[in-house]
Formats: structure tokens, sequence, C-alpha cells
């Protein structure tokens, strides 16, 4: 065959192999996955990225975007033992984040979960714990309960405000005087740290107590409704 021809033939699967890998993935790349596309289907629950939280299985989410999941179980240095799962990076529409879940495993199987734990690792705040292979299929199955949305780029106030409108409340965090903007209608809580990038943490309505009962604990109510923006970068 033609030298010509040959190299003519590999230049064109090389392209077209250039091409697939360029085209993004349909369920990444839609409204759904909107960090502020969020719905109710009831009005205790949230639908957001795809899924129904306190409903839908970890392992929904991970078919939605075509990734797996890491997962451990820690225990806190005071003995609370929770199971999360964590995506290091997705780029959906563009924006590139990282997603941590808690996810609902009943409180009676995570103790057998600690102690089937293949390997222990210390952390600054207690220990992580490596599942089973059997663990970690139980927990796919389990829904997740809450989810933080980690974007990698600032965001301006301004964009939440119109996306969200006026928070129904604001908690400044009185140790590190983090701002946090409360939703409940929505079970969404988005922390703002100044220069730091912003975190939105979503759950169902029915469960954002779990999330503004510390705050309220170890923070004070902002009076107001003048709300800045600050420059993305």
């Amino acid at each position: 065959m033609d030298k010509k021809i040959v190299l003519g033939v590999i230049a064109l699967v090389v392209f077209s192999i250039s091409l697939l890998l360029m085209v993004p993935e349909p369920d990444k790349q839609s409204p759904d996955t909107l960090p502020w596309h969020i719905t109710h289907p009831s009005p205790d629950t949230s639908h957001v990225f795809g899924i129904t939280l306190g409903v839908s299985p970890l392992q929904d989410l991970e078919t939605k975007f075509f990734e797996q999941t890491e997962i451990s179980l820690f225990k806190t240095s005071e003995g609370k033992v929770t199971v999360e799962a964590f995506f290091n990076e997705l780029n959906l529409n563009g924006l590139k984040a990282k997603f941590v879940m808690t996810i609902a495993v009943p409180t009676a199987e995570l103790d057998g979960m600690f102690n089937r734990g293949l390997r222990m690792n210390s952390t600054p705040s207690g220990k992580r714990i490596t599942l089973t292979p059997d663990d970690l299929v139980r927990v796919r199955n389990s829904p997740v309960l809450a989810l933080a949305y980690l974007p990698s780029l600032r965001i301006e106030e301004a964009v939440f405000t119109k996306r969200f409108g006026t928070p129904d409340q604001r908690i400044r965090e009185t140790k590190s005087g983090v701002e946090h903007w409360l939703y409940p209608q929505h079970g969404l809580d988005i922390t703002l740290g100044g220069e730091e990038k912003p975190i939105l943490q979503y759950v169902s309505p029915r469960d954002f107590d779990l999330l503004r009962a510390p705050l309220l604990k170890n923070g004070e109510v902002l009076k107001g409704d003048v709300l800045k923006g600050k420059t993305q970068e």
C-alpha cells in the first residue's frame, strides 16, 4: 500500500478519536446537572444533579456520571461514624467541581463495617477506614443523604442571589468568620468565606436541621438584607 495512503488513514483515525474524546457526555452537559437546578418531587424532598436526596442510591449517581466514587468510613475522635463517597473532580456544563456525599447507612450496620474494615488510617479528625468489597456494594445501594458541591472557581455572590433569591437566613460562624446563606425551602446551605471558594451543601428540606442546628450553636444570626457581590476569578 502506498505510504501516503497509510499515513492518511492513520491521520484520519487519530482525528476521529480526538473528535470522540472532545464530545461531552450528554448526562454531564445538561440543565439537570447545574448546581442551581433544584426541584422538589414533594415538599419535603429535593432533586439535584439527577438524584433525589434521601431516596436515590449512590449507584444512580455513579451511573449518571459514568464515574465511580471513592468510598470511606470515618470515625471521629468523639466516636461518630459516617460513610462518605467522593468524586474528586467532575466537569459538568464546563464547571469543574468536587463532590462529597454522605450516605444513609443504618446506624446498626456502621459498627460492623468498621470492624470488618480492611485498613485504618489516621486523619486530623479521627480514623479513615477502607471498606470490604461486600460493604462497598451495600453502600452503593444506600441512599445519598447529603451532597456537598465544591466548585474549582470562586463564584460571585450575585450569581447566588440571582439563582436562589435572598437567603431565608444568614449565619456567621463565630470562630472562623465563614458566612452561611440558608435556603431551607431548597435544603440548601451556601458557605461563603471571603476569598475562599464557595461550598454548596444540599439535603432534603425535611433534613435541613442537620445543617442549621450546628450553625446556630456555633454562630451568630446576621441581620439585614444588604448582600454584596464579590469578583469572580
